[in-house]
């Protein structure tokens, strides 16, 4: 898998991660993020990248700064 896909995937992989830790459903933060529940879906199923605007509005929902999100370590893929 190239370098892009793979942050992609684990992208994708922290952003679910991080949801169901605060016991979120995916209407509920795509709510909070101001974003549709269709585009966080297609996002969290590796289907979708988000914009970078898309990326400081689900850190802000889940109160982290955008450059957390790509924080890895110790993330299962």
């Amino acid at each position: 898998m190239n370098d892009l896909l793979t942050l992609a995937k684990k992208f994708a992989t922290r952003i679910r991660f991080e949801r169901v830790k605060k016991r979120y459903s995916q209407e509920q933060l795509a709510e909070l993020a101001g974003i549709g529940r269709t585009t966080l879906s297609q996002i969290e199923a590796f289907k979708a990248s988000p914009t970078l605007d898309v990326v400081e509005k689900l850190a802000k929902a889940l109160e982290y700064e955008p450059y957390e999100l790509f924080m890895f370590k110790n993330l299962e893929i």
